[in-house]
């Protein structure tokens, strides 16, 4: 079963930046298409960013411009930047897969605060 341990969350004011980390257990994580997920208060979780093993990326309307995903295939581990972060940015952010079939379980996922 894959291992996925998120981190870098924490409390921000409105416009700062944060990175978030998102480390796997899988062997053959290059192979896959990784993305960033979060789940507000009361909200369904929904993706905000993607990366294919290319490094082709896509992102939600809602967080372009102001986030950017990264993979390091060596490292197993797939990145956030989060930039001009917003109150409504607020959850806990998850990585699974991007495309496909979802690991078969979530990792504990970082919580992110922003304050206005």
């Amino acid at each position: 079963q894959v291992q996925l341990v998120e981190s870098g969350g924490g409390l921000v004011q409105a416009g700062g930046s944060l990175r978030l980390s998102c480390a796997t257990s899988t062997t053959m994580f290059s192979r896959y298409t990784m993305g960033w997920y979060r789940q507000g208060l009361g909200k369904q979780r929904e993706m905000v960013a993607s990366i294919s093993s290319g490094g082709s990326t896509n992102y939600a309307d809602s967080v372009k411009g102001r986030f950017t995903i990264s993979r390091d295939n060596a490292k197993n581990t797939v990145y956030l930047q989060m930039n001009s972060l917003k109150p409504e940015d607020t959850a806990v952010y998850y990585c699974n897969r991007g495309l496909g079939t979802l690991f078969g379980s979530w990792g504990q996922g970082t919580q992110v605060t922003v304050s206005s």
